[in-house]
């Protein structure tokens, strides 16, 4: 058994934890999860983006009465020139539809997590670490 001791200035205090607390910090810790996923599917979809404005640019190197390779899922279409331009502006806009939303949600659970954070640190200060890694 050891004996007790002061506390230096540094040390942390015990501090207990109230059925809120833990809620709080679960939700915290669930809101971080989805983060990280949203942000693997944004920076996903980013390049996904910059493919398309790639091929959109070589696209305008093409004559007009070309047959155009275009991938659609998991196979590629033999398509006419103006054809695999509209598909490439309708996959363009949805491309950009879906960074929005996730950039959206992005934003709101950012938000989210700055409000649990400034009650978390202000019930436990030093105590708990919440900041990502």
């Amino acid at each position: 058994m050891s004996a007790p001791r002061m506390m230096d200035a540094g040390d942390e205090a015990d501090v207990n934890v109230s059925r809120e607390d833990q809620t709080n910090i679960n939700t915290f810790s669930r809101l971080s999860a989805r983060m990280d996923g949203l942000e693997a599917k944004y920076e996903a979809k980013k390049v996904e983006k910059e493919a398309l404005d790639d091929l959109t640019s070589e696209l305008e190197l093409c004559d007009d009465d070309e047959i155009i390779k275009y991938r659609i899922g998991d196979v590629y279409v033999n398509a006419p020139y103006e054809r695999v331009q509209e598909w490439l502006e309708r996959d363009s806009k949805a491309l950009d539809a879906e960074v929005a939303g996730l950039k959206d949600s992005m934003d709101s659970i950012a938000a989210e997590m700055e409000k649990l954070k400034s009650v978390l640190y202000k019930r436990f200060g030093n105590s708990i670490n919440l900041e990502r890694s």
